[in-house]
C-alpha cells in the first residue's frame, strides 16, 4: 500500500482531475462558502481535524460493477473513511484507507450495549460531471444529535464532511452514470472500548462506507400495502424513536416478517389505543386528504420524540409549503394546499376512505425518496388508497419530481452540497 499524509494547510484530491493529482485549498473559505453551520456543542481543541487525514490507496482496485446489476448495499467501493476517538485524547487523525474489516474486542461496547447510529446520505454525478451531496448538513445534525442520545462525543459537521468529500473525490469513479443512479454514503459511529458495563464509551471509531445504488423503482413505482401493526411498536415517548440508533431497526425485522407472511411489503407503525399512524417501516409518513370544503391538506406526524426527522421529509415540506405560500410554484399541485404537521389516526384515514376524501398515501426517505402505498391491512380488512396510472398520486409526483430534479442537478438549488467539479 502506498500512503500520502496531508500537509499542515489541507491538500485534497482535485476534483475534476485524475485520484492521483492534488492542489492545495484554504479549509476555512471552503466552510463558509458552502454555508453548513459548525456543530456548536464540538470541542474545537479535540475535534476531527481534516488538515491531519491521510490517504493509503488500495493497490487491489476492484473491478467497477454494471450498473444493471447493483443490489441497494450489496457492492462497496474501493475505499472507507475511519476516524477514531478517545476520552484521553479526543478525536485522532482522519484516514482513508483500503475497504475492509475492523478490528473489534469481543467485550467492545457496541456488541453488548448497541452503542451504535449511522447516517444514509447520496452523492449524485450530474451531466457536466459535477458531483454533489444533497443536503448532508441536516444528516450532520441529525449524528450530533444521535450520538448525545448514546453519550457519544460531539464533532464538528463541516469537518467531517470535508473528510467525507476526500473519500468521494477518490472513489468517484464508482458513482454510477447512469440516470437514477447514484453512490450511498453510509457514516457508521460506534463505541468500542472493551470494557463491560452500561456506561459512556470511552473509545469509538466514526468510519464512512460508500457503496454505489441504482434506482429504487428500475420498471417504474410499483405500490406498497402496509400492515396496519396493532401487536408491535416502533417507538414510544421518551424512547429514541427520533434518533437514528442501529438498535431501532433490529427489532422491526420480526415485524417486517410478519407482515410478509400476511401479504403486505412493510408496517404502518400505529401509536396508542387510537392508533396514531407514526412511521411507515423504516420511512416517514404523509397523507393526503381532503377537508369538508374540498381543500387538499398534506399531513404528516409531528416530531413528537417518536418520528426521526428525515431529510427527505423536511424536503417534501419545505417544496410544499414554497409552492403554497407562492416562493416557487410546482406544476401539478393545486394552487390551494395545507401542509401540516399534525397527529392523524386510523379512524381519520377510515373515514376519509369512506366518504371519498383520501387522495393518496406515501412514505419518504433516503432511499426510495417517496414510495407510494395503494392499501392499508387494518383489523382484519383492507382499506384502498388511491394510485395514479403511473402508482404515484397527484401530490406526490410533483414533490417527487422536484426532489429528484435538484438532486441529479437538472434543477439549481442551495441545497445541493459540491463535492467535485
Amino acid at each position: 500500500m502506498s500512503s500520502v499524509r496531508l500537509s499542515s494547510h489541507f491538500t485534497r484530491l482535485t476534483q475534476s482531475a485524475t485520484r492521483s493529482s492534488w492542489r492545495a485549498t484554504a479549509i476555512g473559505s471552503r466552510y463558509m462558502s458552502q454555508n453548513i453551520p459548525t456543530t456548536e456543542e464540538a470541542a474545537v481543541s479535540l475535534d476531527i481535524e481534516p488538515s491531519r487525514l491521510t490517504v493509503t490507496k488500495t493497490l487491489s482496485p476492484k473491478e467497477l460493477p454494471a450498473s444493471k446489476s447493483l443490489l441497494f448495499g450489496r457492492t462497496f467501493s474501493d475505499h472507507m473513511l475511519k476516524i477514531r476517538w478517545t476520552e484521553a485524547t479526543g478525536w485522532e487523525a482522519p484516514s482513508i484507507e483500503p475497504f475492509g474489516p475492523i478490528g473489534l474486542s469481543p467485550s467492545a461496547t457496541v456488541l453488548h450495549y448497541a452503542q451504535s447510529l449511522f447516517e444514509g446520505m447520496k452523492a449524485y454525478r450530474h451531466e457536466d460531471g459535477t458531483v454533489t451531496m444533497f443536503r448532508p448538513d441536516m444528516n450532520m445534525k441529525r449524528m450530533n444529535t444521535s450520538a448525545k442520545r448514546l453519550a457519544l462525543p460531539a464533532f464538528d459537521g463541516n469537518a467531517l464532511l470535508e473528510c467525507i468529500k476526500e473519500l468521494i473525490s477518490l472513489d468517484r469513479q464508482w458513482i454510477p452514470k447512469e440516470p437514477g443512479h447514484s453512490l450511498y454514503i453510509r457514516p457508521t459511529f460506534i463505541g468500542t472500548n472493551g470494557t463491560l458495563g452500561v456506561a459512556p464509551p470511552t473509545e469509538a471509531l466514526l468510519f464512512v462506507i460508500t457503496s454505489p445504488v441504482g434506482p429504487y423503482y428500475p420498471h417504474g413505482f410499483k405500490p406498497v400495502p402496509l400492515h396496519g401493526t396493532t401487536e408491535y411498536i416502533r417507538a414510544a415517548p421518551g424512547g429514541t424513536g427520533a434518533y437514528k440508533l442501529a438498535a431501532n431497526y433490529a427489532p422491526g425485522v420480526v415485524a417486517q416478517k410478519s407482515a410478509a407472511k400476511q401479504g403486505y411489503a412493510q408496517n404502518l407503525w400505529l401509536h396508542g389505543p387510537e392508533h396514531w399512524l407514526t412511521e411507515v417501516g423504516t420511512m416517514n409518513l404523509f397523507a393526503v386528504i381532503k377537508d369538508k370544503d374540498g381543500i387538499t391538506e398534506l399531513i404528516t406526524p409531528p416530531l413528537d420524540g417518536m418520528i426521526l426527522p428525515g431529510v427527505t421529509r423536511d424536503s417534501v415540506l419545505a417544496l410544499a409549503r414554497n409552492h403554497a405560500s407562492g416562493v416557487k410554484r410546482l406544476g401539478g399541485l393545486p394552487d390551494v394546499i395545507k401542509v401540516s404537521e399534525r397527529p392523524i389516526n386510523m379512524g381519520e384515514i377510515i373515514q376519509s376512505s369512506k366518504e371519498g376524501r383520501l387522495i393518496e398515501l406515501f412514505g419518504t426517505g433516503t432511499a426510495a425518496v417517496v414510495t407510494p402505498v395503494d392499501r392499508i391491512g387494518y383489523n382484519g380488512g383492507d382499506v384502498t388508497i388511491p394510485t395514479g396510472k403511473d402508482g404515484m398520486g397527484p401530490i406526490s409526483e410533483p414533490l417527487w419530481a422536484e426532489l429528484v430534479g435538484i438532486q441529479t442537478g437538472a434543477i439549481k438549488s442551495n441545497w445541493n452540497y459540491v463535492v467535485a467539479q
